[in-house]
């Protein structure tokens, strides 16, 4: 999706709900955000890609779950739309950002919605207003939507340097952090650049520029040396394509 093109004036905003009292709320606390103005409100996906054909605002805040046509068909609808607006997730449910990751979205905000919450993910849109309308995207994930207390945070894929399977859930490891995220390590490895991850094991991926050096066990096995100092062991299926990233 494009940025907003209407780069001087406030942000011409679009409120997507099926429920009264949220749109209600979202119209009180938009009010306070310098910058915006809510141009008009939608029930349902259907009536929302109709204002936004007939309105062309520059934001859409969207819920995801309505009945019908849903947030993330409308996001999708948008995608390939010349000139769309920016869209910011509005949502109860943090399970959806793993399909989020494809769409473009500026931000992913949880319901119930904390004004500074809002006010920052407006902040992001107008951060990006003076962008190219369609600014060239990697074919690979930049970045990750992940739980973290009450709300989702943004993490770069350039940040993290490791990731652990744990059953249908990925572990992200950021310095001293690490995030939960809902979504195999084999599907989440198909979307990482290979330039810059490398599997290492059935359960591990790691950042090439975190890993230090090889180390042969003995008896075939081996270990990635880490910057933090650990010692991971290879397992043999990756094991030739972690030694050619090598030289080896």
């Amino acid at each position: 999706m494009s940025e907003p093109q209407n780069a001087g004036g406030p942000l011409r905003t679009l409120i997507v709900d099926d429920e009264p009292l949220a749109v209600e709320r979202m119209q009180v606390i938009c009010a306070r955000i310098e910058g915006v103005s809510v141009i008009g409100t939608a029930s349902d996906g259907q009536a929302a890609l109709r204002l936004i054909d007939a309105l062309s605002p520059d934001l859409v805040l969207l819920d995801l779950t309505m009945p019908e046509t849903d947030g993330l068909t409308v996001a999708r609808n948008l995608g390939g739309r010349a000139n769309a607006p920016a869209v910011i997730f509005v949502t109860a449910h943090d399970e959806f950002a793993v399909e989020a990751f494809d769409l473009d979205a500026v931000d992913y905000v949880l319901k119930p919605v904390a004004p500074d919450r809002l006010q920052r993910a407006v902040g992001r849109v107008v951060s990006r207003r003076g962008e190219r309308s369609q600014p060239s995207r990697s074919e690979w994930l930049e970045e990750f939507w992940v739980p973290h207390r009450s709300e989702l945070v943004r993490v770069a894929a350039a940040e993290v340097q490791r990731i652990d399977a744990e059953r249908d859930y990925v572990r992200l490891h950021v310095g001293s952090q690490s995030y939960l995220l809902l979504q195999t390590i084999t599907s989440l490895e198909e979307r990482l650049d290979p330039e810059q991850f490398i599997r290492i094991h059935r359960s591990c991926i790691l950042q090439r520029s975190h890993v230090t050096g090889l180390r042969h066990e003995g008896l075939g096995v081996w270990s990635a040396e880490t910057l933090d100092g650990e010692a991971l062991r290879i397992g043999r299926t990756y094991l030739p394509a972690v030694k050619k990233m090598a030289g080896r």
